[in-house]
């Protein structure tokens, strides 16, 4: 009873003191962390200044499980409560007057540091960095989960290893301090949300570079991909120079750090002047045409402006980061690839968002639960008929205003429509109804629009009215093919109609030199006609893996007398970051009776060890599938699958939850798992036992 009445009491005064954290205001923080990899653990210092603004008995900072061993304000002992949660300093804080609290804490973060490779053999997996979108970075460092409290920051990361470490700012220098210990000591000059705080650190290397506006840009890579530095960032100056320009505000930085990871848990994350992104992106030149960077390099530098210079008050402004990020992304890319490129991915967004609409899913820009289709792809059409609506002169002028008014600070929605309506002189109120508050897609405005901005998707318009005229597949496909050299326009065709289009069409398709259409004819024609053959197999030599992956594939199903030569050309192909060619190869290998019978052995091994941790997830995943698939699970391939169960990418961990739940299902596998579990971690029997129980 009495443990029941504190943790009330805990929660009441918790919930009571956030209820005043308005009345401080935080100016500066400096910390010095010293993070262990082996233990999973940080221990730190960290010096806060602020000002009272109105009198108060007490203030707290967001600190998730963690432990103290001082707490001092204005260098005296402090009276403080920990709830596991908050920091709570109880004083007699006076109005206008400004105080330091200095806190030595130590904690072992459950999320937001993720200390990866160090229990592999292989030394390059190490890797320690941080993920603290939203909320988070209080579970490593005491801060703010309120996005509205910015602070500059000065602060030093100790480490005894011999990699570099990357953050936040600009890097002052590198000392010993004691024991080999380096002190690597980072600065920023300008006030921010401390979400936007990371670091990371790992067996890296750094290519330099300078905006032409002469911000400096570093970007990093591991000393084993140097020969993919050039496709990984392709663009990237060209990016940064575009958006400066066309957002018309300089960078508002002191410099600019791309840092990829290993099993990060999104795309990539935009913290203030260092992005750190997931190395599923870090890709040769012939993967650039498959799965490059370019979108979420661009997305991820607008959020620079549109987040980190200006942050949302809370989620239900959540457009104001994602949709303008988004937006500005789609932007770079016209200028990088052309403006066809850029109203095909508005009319792909389109079309996803009709669908959602169609099935009752529809929601507003300004519902804080909304999913990342309404943010990201929803806010940048609404960006798009705005800029269309209003002109470009005003939405620009808009834009910079808004930046400029609020710079450093948090805003709403309205904010930034009041600015638009000032430039603009016009009222958005029907705006901001259809786009921010109704939750139906305007559909049939977007396309109206986009039919006027671009040939090729009026043609596609022309074509499907032509369609639904005659009540067929006859129409003469040939006059749109060639009424227009749309990449995407073609490809589309293919994909929709392969089916009904002539042999002289499909002919011109495969002659074409463009990645995208022959790509097209892969992941469609199947099985192969046997007229296609020789030409099919020419998209084996195509410059893109996905080509060759579905090329492959196609060809071993469709001509069973010619699998030993297709895979005897291709037994040396590996593919994307997912091996997506190797291991399917190996699968084909395996099942093909008179393929190198004596290695049937040798390809079964090394396809099995692909699930092992020290993999990057992205191979798991598609090992696990190709096994589940068609083989049986070893039992280290159980083992595999139950670690991946407790992954900190949640996507993943899903993925293999799901697929354990059902592997269950068959008895022998549950057995089998059940006596595994001796081998098991803590963690691991409870979610197994878990499973089991609930079977």
């Amino acid at each position: 009873m009495y443990k029941k009445i504190l943790v009330v009491f805990i929660l009441f005064v918790a919930i009571s003191y956030g209820q005043r954290q308005d009345k401080v205001d935080f100016l500066t923080g400096n910390f010095s962390i010293h993070p262990s990899p082996m233990k999973k653990e940080i221990e730190g210092k960290v010096i806060y200044t602020f000002r009272i603004m109105e009198q108060l008995d007490s203030i707290f900072l967001d600190a998730k499980n963690m432990s103290f061993s001082k707490v001092a304000l204005n260098k005296k002992e402090a009276d403080y409560l920990n709830t596991g949660r908050r920091l709570i300093v109880k004083n007699n804080f006076k109005a206008g007057q400004e105080y330091s609290l200095e806190i030595y804490y130590k904690v072992q973060p459950k999320q937001t540091v993720y200390f990866l490779g160090w229990e592999d053999e292989d030394p390059t997996n190490n890797q320690i960095w941080t993920q603290g979108q939203g909320k988070y970075t209080s579970h490593w460092l005491p801060s703010f989960d309120d996005m509205n409290e910015k602070v500059i920051f000065d602060f030093v990361i100790l480490t005894d290893l011999s990699y570099p470490v990357i953050a936040n700012g600009k890097r002052l220098e590198v000392v010993t301090v004691h024991d080999d210990m380096l002190a690597w000591r980072y600065q920023m000059k300008k006030p921010m949300s401390s979400y936007l705080l990371a670091f990371a650190i790992g067996d890296y290397r750094v290519e330099k570079l300078n905006s032409k506006s002469g911000i400096p840009i570093e970007l990093w890579y591991n000393p084993t991909d140097s020969s993919k530095v050039e496709p990984t960032y392709r663009y990237s100056k060209q990016i940064f120079d575009f958006l400066e320009i066309e957002i018309g505000v300089p960078y508002p930085w002191q410099n600019y750090k791309q840092i990829p990871v290993r099993d990060f848990l999104y795309a990539g994350m935009e913290n203030t002047g260092a992005t750190i992104f997931s190395d599923a992106y870090v890709i040769d030149s012939v993967s650039f045409v498959d799965q490059n960077y370019v979108n979420i390099n661009a997305h991820e530098l607008a959020h620079q402006w549109f987040g980190n210079l200006v942050t949302e008050v809370d989620s239900k402004h959540h457009w104001l980061h994602e949709g303008f990020a988004t937006y500005y992304a789609y932007l770079a890319e016209a200028a990088i690839f052309g403006e066809d490129h850029f109203y095909w991915k508005l009319y792909q967004s389109a079309k996803q968002l009709e669908q959602l609409s169609m099935e009752g899913k529809g929601e507003c820009l300004t519902d804080p639960k909304a999913s990342s289709l309404t943010f990201y792809e929803k806010g940048a059409i609404a960006l798009f008929m705005l800029r269309e609506q209003i002109g470009d002169k005003a939405f620009k002028e808009g834009v910079q205003q808004y930046l400029k008014k609020h710079q450093f600070e948090n805003v709403q929605v309205q904010d930034f429509l009041h600015e638009v309506e000032k430039a603009s002189g016009q009222n958005l109120a029907s705006f901001n109804e259809i786009w921010l508050k109704q939750k139906e897609f305007p559909i049939q405005a977007v396309m109206d629009k986009l039919k006027e901005a671009s040939v090729s998707l009026r043609l596609r318009f022309e074509m499907y009215e032509d369609l639904k005229a005659a009540q067929s597949d006859d129409i003469n496909y040939k006059k749109y093919w060639d009424a227009s050299n749309s990449v995407p326009l073609k490809a589309a065709m293919i994909e929709e109609f392969h089916d009904v289009l002539s042999e002289t069409l499909i002919e011109e398709a495969f002659a074409s030199e463009e990645v995208k259409i022959r790509q097209a004819l892969a992941q469609t024609l199947s099985p192969v006609p046997p007229s296609f053959k020789s030409k099919y197999e020419g998209l084996l030599d195509d410059q893109s893996y996905i080509t060759v992956e579905h090329a492959l594939f196609n060809l071993w199903q469709s001509f069973p007398e010619n699998r030993i030569a297709y895979l005897d050309r291709t037994k040396n192909m590996v593919g994307l970051n997912t091996k997506n060619i190797r291991l399917m190869w190996l699968v084909l290998a395996i099942i093909t009776e008179a393929y190198k019978t004596g290695e049937k052995a040798v390809f079964f091994k090394e396809l099995t060890s692909y699930t092992h941790p020290k993999y990057p997830l992205e191979v798991r995943r598609n090992a696990f599938r190709w096994i589940g698939e068609v083989f049986s699970f070893t039992d280290q391939n159980l083992l595999d699958l139950i670690n991946a169960s407790q992954h900190h990418q949640w996507q993943f961990k899903n993925y293999s939850r799901n697929l354990l739940q059902e592997l269950i299902k068959n008895d022998d596998y549950k057995s089998r798992i059940g006596v595994l579990k001796e081998k098991l971690g803590p963690n691991e029997i409870r979610y197994i036992e878990t499973i089991l129980d609930t079977e």
